[in-house]
């Protein structure tokens, strides 16, 4: 016969799990249960909202700014060494004009020695010995002699200063050898790195159309430029670059269509017929310095520890810069960005 177990008293819950240890409501087992689930929920549904959330325009400003200052660096090492390829060039022309003369003298001697050698071969030297034995006097004898010995004496020389003059050949062309090897290497990476930074520029150009369209951010020419007008190759520097606002910035370019930082400031004051290099740490190498107190226009603003950007000061606390690609030449506050130090050419 069945035994059935007792029933609870009236108004109270069986037991819910086994008969050892504290009893478990049923409501919490669902409770928890329930805040597992809303968790897994919460977390999945904010995580999916973070992960397709857009960028503010701050945020996409931030990391334009941030990237670019990765990137300027390059783009002047770049027109550096751009810049350094073109000297060599020249150098290595140069060379080969001095040697091409030399060469010319090389073969010249050489063709003289082998004269010499097929007259040897001839027998002409063994004929010359036996006149000299074959003289009847004393004083034939020495003058046959002597005439031996200029003879002799005369191909030494010959010898000598074709082993000279090849020598100096291999030394001067050792050189331009090994600098036309460095050149070809050079022009190898520059065109690897070229298509880096180009990448590069592409990648951030598109996060900028993103923010502002095919627009810009602002006005190019929010004050007077220049606001006051210095005279002399300063006046001529700063009014051409003030005229070159809202042209574009093309990396290594120096205008007039386009422009780098570097190649604004080249630009600018070679119209003052002042020469500077198309690199911004190397501008700032030529140019004498000067303090914040006696900043005038057409001065050179250097920003960032390594030098890695360049504006011209255009009074009342403004510059003219080409910025970054897919911003135009325009004016910017001169303590818009770290400042390292200002340069005067001239």
């Amino acid at each position: 016969m069945a035994h059935h177990a007792p029933r609870p008293p009236s108004g109270r819950s069986a037991p819910a799990g086994p008969t050892t240890g504290a009893p478990r409501p049923r409501w919490s087992r669902f409770t928890t249960a329930l805040a597992a689930l809303i968790g897994v929920a919460v977390v999945l549904t904010g995580g999916a909202t973070a992960a397709h959330a857009d960028p503010s325009v701050a945020e996409i400003e931030r990391q334009i700014d941030e990237d670019w200052n990765k990137l300027e660096p390059i783009i002047e090492k770049h027109n550096a060494t751009r810049q350094d390829l073109a000297a060599k060039r020249r150098e290595a022309d140069a060379l080969a004009a001095r040697i091409k003369p030399l060469q010319v003298r090389v073969d010249e001697a050489m063709t003289k020695v082998s004269a010499l050698a097929v007259r040897a071969y001839k027998g002409e030297n063994v004929s010359t010995i036996n006149a000299v034995l074959g003289s009847q006097s004393p004083s034939e004898v020495v003058g046959q002699l002597e005439m031996l010995d200029r003879f002799a004496h005369n191909q030494q020389q010959d010898i000598q200063q074709v082993v000279e003059l090849r020598d100096e050949l291999a030394r001067q062309k050792a050189p331009l050898d090994e600098l036309v090897e460095r050149l070809t290497v050079t022009e190898a990476q520059l065109a690897a790195k070229k298509k880096q930074i180009n990448a590069e520029i592409d990648r951030l150009q598109k996060l900028r159309i993103k923010v502002y369209g095919n627009g810009g951010g602002g006005s190019l020419r929010p004050a007077p430029c220049p606001a006051t007008y210095p005279g002399g190759g300063a006046g001529v520097a700063v009014k051409f670059a003030c005229a070159q606002i809202g042209k574009p910035y093309v990396w290594g370019a120096d205008g007039p269509d386009s422009y780098d930082c570097s190649g604004l400031m080249l630009a600018a004051w070679a119209k003052a017929g002042v020469s500077l290099p198309h690199n911004a740490a190397q501008q700032r190498r030529v140019t004498k310095s000067v303090s914040r107190s006696d900043l005038r226009p057409g001065d050179l603003v250097f920003y960032y520890s390594d030098l890695h950007h360049v504006g011209m000061y255009v009074g009342n606390g403004w510059v003219v810069h080409a910025s970054q690609a897919g911003v135009p030449v325009k004016m910017k506050k001169v303590d818009d960005g770290p400042i390292n130090s200002y340069g005067r050419p001239g």
